[in-house]
């Protein structure tokens, strides 16, 4: 939203307050590039609607998109109890009809809310809007709020396809309790016959030719891609064109112990230590043990982890993007030494490990985004076994299991230790496995904020909390620096060590600036 800065006076003191330049309703979100964005999922039951929805949200939170699922069945069974049977989803069923349909308005309520005001970038409207009718209604929302909208289309025509998603997802769905799985088999198809009478799929040749969407066509046998708007569209396409059903299994694992992990050096290019090497030998025993038919094995292009490797005896490949994260001037330095030479550093790599960067170095915000294409590799493959570091493991591991950033940094990843990976419908299943070979533990758990000592001045304050900022509901708030003596600062100091993303802490939080040639141009918070 545009702004426009003010000055009101209360007692004395000049309080800059941010106003609206306009009051008049928003322009078509066509013309906005970083509008917030309603994905509308489209296919009769039992199509993978909810499987797209829920990878697809778990892969643009990974990547920094805040999104979230608004599914239409968890708001029908809020405002219908109990449910009788299939009849419920009859097209000449007027009172159904209109309880669904207030269902659908009170989920874009809260699709709006989400976008507008939690400070959401894209909200994933789960449910069948198999009808022009019930599309349409969504259109004119989103044109109300300035949304931008993506469609994505399930057809499947397989019986067995639709079978197996019944058998495998809708038996242990909420309106099936405690019901045999030929009755729910029956009922479901039932359920089903009842949206054939009114599904109307998207027309790409006249009627829907000017909208934005993907068709996906027998689980990602086919698709077909209709004016894509943007950049973040463009990756909604590209994962979904990757995704798969088939049974796979995923195995990660860091490298046997390294002569660098048994001194406490964070980076480098060490060799495997006499431990190291013997987990290799159990590892290769494991994998032998396992049968995995057409296992592929990654390594990264370090010492470590292809050591690791070879005692396989198979075929593996080397991936430069799979390195550990890159410490900057920190590499091959203990934790103790980082302390001692660079405090601040270290302060601030506590106060926010996701975000913070290494001097010279990488952040693991950075991390994720070099591994992008792993993941999109990954999610293609088979069979697969991940040899890796703790930071890369930490960022797979996070993609996986749905972690959030502030949880990522600190995933414990132990050394000699095996995790594996089984997708099934909507997650992850996990296993863990430790191999019976001691090795040093190089977890830091998360320090408590009253522990972290902040060694570097304050150059930010508010003077006696008399500055006054209201935030745009979708934006965080950069104060800039003002010449007012009860605001920030005159002069902004220049900065005596790189900031990069974080600039203090205090014990009011941790504050967030801007710095550019060294001159710190305001704050977040």
């Amino acid at each position: 939203a545009q702004v426009s800065l003010t000055h009101t006076h209360t007692e004395g003191d000049e309080i800059k307050v941010w106003l609206p330049l306009s009051t008049t309703s928003p322009t078509w979100a066509s013309y906005m590039t970083n509008s917030p964005t309603l994905i509308v999922m489209i296919g009769l039951p039992a199509r993978g609607k909810t499987y797209m929805s829920k990878k697809l949200t778990r892969y643009l939170n990974w990547i920094g998109v805040p999104t979230k699922v608004f599914n239409l069945g968890v708001y029908r069974r809020e405002a219908v109890k109990s449910y009788k049977s299939y009849d419920f989803f009859r097209h000449d069923n007027k009172e159904a009809m209109e309880i669904r349909k207030r269902c659908a308005l009170v989920a874009l309520e809260d699709v709006k809310s989400y976008l507008l005001v939690e400070c959401g970038q894209i909200a994933v409207f789960d449910a069948t809007n198999t009808t022009r009718e019930r599309r349409d209604l969504i259109l004119n929302f989103a044109k109300e709020n300035a949304f931008k909208v993506f469609f994505v289309e399930s057809v499947c025509d397989d019986p067995e396809v639709i079978a197996a998603n019944i058998l495998e997802v809708k038996v242990s769905s909420p309106d099936y309790p405690e019901r045999h799985r030929e009755n729910v088999m029956e009922d479901f198809l039932k359920r089903i016959e009842c949206y054939k009478v009114t599904y109307q799929p998207l027309d790409p040749d006249a009627y829907d030719k000017d909208l934005s969407f993907i068709k996906v066509i027998n689980v990602g046998q086919r698709f077909l891609v209709n004016r894509v708007q943007d950049y973040i569209q463009s990756k909604i396409v590209y994962y979904l064109m990757n995704i798969h059903v088939q049974p796979r299994t995923i195995y990660l694992c860091r490298h046997g112990e390294s002569e660098h992990n048994l001194l406490g050096r964070i980076g480098g290019d060490s060799g495997l230590s006499p431990r190291g090497k013997q987990f290799s030998q159990a590892l290769k025993k494991f994998i032998e043990e396992q049968e995995i038919v057409d296992l592929k094995v990654w390594t990264s292009q370090l010492k470590r982890t292809i050591q690791t490797a070879e005692c396989l005896g198979v075929l593996y490949e080397q991936w430069k993007i799979l390195n550990e994260i890159d410490a900057g001037v920190c590499e091959e330095m203990t934790y103790a030494e980082i302390e001692a030479k660079y405090p601040e550093e270290f302060a601030m790599r506590d106060q926010e490990k996701y975000l913070y960067r290494y001097p010279g170095g990488e952040s693991y915000q950075d991390l994720v985004q070099r591994l992008e294409p792993v993941i999109m590799e990954l999610e293609r493959q088979g069979n697969v076994l991940v040899i890796s570091h703790q930071a890369v493991m930490r960022c797979l591991l996070a993609y996986f299991l749905d972690k959030s950033a502030d949880e990522l940094p600190y995933l414990r990843c132990p050394l000699h230790t095996i995790f594996k990976l089984t997708p099934v419908a909507y997650g992850c299943k996990v296993e863990t496995i430790t191999m019976d070979v001691e090795a040093v533990d190089t977890h830091r758990d998360k320090p408590s904020l009253n522990s972290v000592s902040f060694a570097a001045p304050l150059w930010l304050h508010l003077f006696q909390n008399k500055s006054q900022t209201l935030l745009n509901p979708c934006q965080s708030c950069l104060v800039p620096f003002s010449e007012q003596k009860d605001s920030l600062q005159k002069e902004p100091p220049k900065a005596e060590f790189i900031l990069r993303s974080i600039c203090a802490f205090q014990p009011g939080g941790i504050l967030f600036c801007r710095e550019q040639n060294g001159q710190i141009l305001g704050m977040r918070f």
